[in-house]
């Protein structure tokens, strides 16, 4: 009697020891990407000069936050609830880690770094600028924010060994990248024709990226594809005189901006793929927010959304989207359950279609290979324990 209770405490012990290996999968999270990511990169970073940010003011953050952080919707986003089912603290911006190293306030346990800048592109500036396109709202692209990443290395880790550690028990998050470059030239007129020209050279500054991040010793990277811009309400929007036939009858989404993105997507996993053969030894993980959304606009009343393609901010129209009226400006208006929309300023989603994105990734069937697959560590989402950043 005596042994098969002592054979049942080892059990026990082991399974524990087992439990906590699997926790720690993970050391940190290191992010890159644009306003899908961004959790106040851009709000501190535009200070010092005229650009007005739109998340600096209510109703930005209401939901979660109760006041505006930097982040592009009410509440949190992907990599928020990322970090919260790998039971982190949300990842702070790299502008607010850098100003906290001057002011001699950082802390001894980094649980990670966001690069992620809105309004930031694959691609840098100077592609769009030989083409005619503007950015209004940065000049940081992926490559940039590679670079801020880079000399961050020698606060990150002392050594080189000891970086490649540092890296490889990271969690590495590259984006969502590429969106904005698309959305500048389609917002400034450009054709779906030579915008889609620019598609394999976009893939291409991300596989770069991905690459070089790898050398240096990542192990696990998510690389996010675009979100179906076709039901976006800025699109609908700039594109609402389409034909009818156009649109698809039981989502309201524009078809052939849909194929646009599936286009990008298809293109991704091929380099993923490409990139796979090189590194076989690192995780790349395609995290695919375009079904992942899908899933909600097919299905909006199953996940409990009243309304999909009509923006909860915004300056009003037939989708609430006006580029001249911005979400929290005087003469826009909000609506008054977010968690009701899928949009929530005709750009950007609510918390409430976030968080069903991340589920969609941490919990399957969204990703490939699946997330889970890889490691157990992803908690369930919740609505608590979440400390501001």
């Amino acid at each position: 009697m005596a042994s098969s209770f002592s054979s049942l405490i080892c059990i026990i012990i082991l399974l524990i020891a087992s439990i906590g290996h699997v926790i720690a999968c993970y050391e940190s999270i290191i992010s890159f990407g644009d306003s899908l990511a961004d959790t106040g990169n851009l709000i501190r970073l535009s200070k010092s000069n005229e650009y007005h940010v739109a998340s600096s003011v209510l109703p930005y953050g209401e939901t979660f936050f109760h006041h505006p952080t930097g982040r592009f919707s009410d509440g949190r986003l992907v990599i928020d609830f990322i970090a919260e089912g790998m039971r982190f603290p949300l990842v702070p911006p790299y502008a607010s880690f850098m100003k906290n190293m001057s002011n001699g306030r950082l802390s001894n346990s980094i649980g990670g770094v966001n690069f992620a800048v809105a309004g930031a592109t694959a691609v840098d500036i100077s592609y769009l600028e030989k083409r005619g396109i503007k950015n209004p709202a940065t000049n940081v692209s992926l490559g940039g924010q590679l670079e801020w990443f880079k000399q961050m290395l020698p606060i990150l880790c002392k050594s080189l060994s000891n970086c490649k550690e540092f890296l490889g028990n990271s969690l590495v998050l590259m984006g969502e990248i590429g969106g904005n470059d698309y959305n500048h030239p389609f917002s400034q007129g450009r054709t779906g024709k030579e915008v889609q020209s620019f598609v394999p050279d976009v893939i291409m500054a991300i596989g770069v990226a991905i690459n070089e991040l790898i050398e240096l010793g990542a192990q696990t990277l998510i690389v996010p594809g675009n979100l179906p811009i076709g039901c976006s309400a800025s699109y609908l929007t700039i594109f609402k005189d389409s034909n009818k036939n156009e649109y698809d009858d039981s989502t309201g989404c524009i078809n052939w901006l849909n194929d646009f993105s599936e286009y990008h997507n298809q293109l991704l996993q091929q380099e993923i793929h490409r990139l796979r053969e090189i590194h076989p030894h690192a995780n790349i993980i395609y995290a695919d927010y375009y079904n992942a959304a899908m899933q909600i606009y097919k299905s909006p009343r199953k996940f409990g959304f009243t309304s999909t393609i009509v923006a909860c901010c915004g300056g009003g129209g037939p989708y609430n989207y006006d580029l001249n009226i911005k979400c929290g400006s005087p003469s826009s208006n909000v609506c008054d359950n977010p968690s009701s929309y899928v949009s929530w300023d005709g750009v950007h989603l609510t918390e409430a279609a976030y968080k069903l994105i991340a589920k969609g990734l941490l919990q399957g069937p969204y990703t490939i290979p699946q997330m889970n697959g890889i490691c157990n560590s992803f908690d369930g989402l919740s609505n608590k324990g979440i400390s501001d950043q």
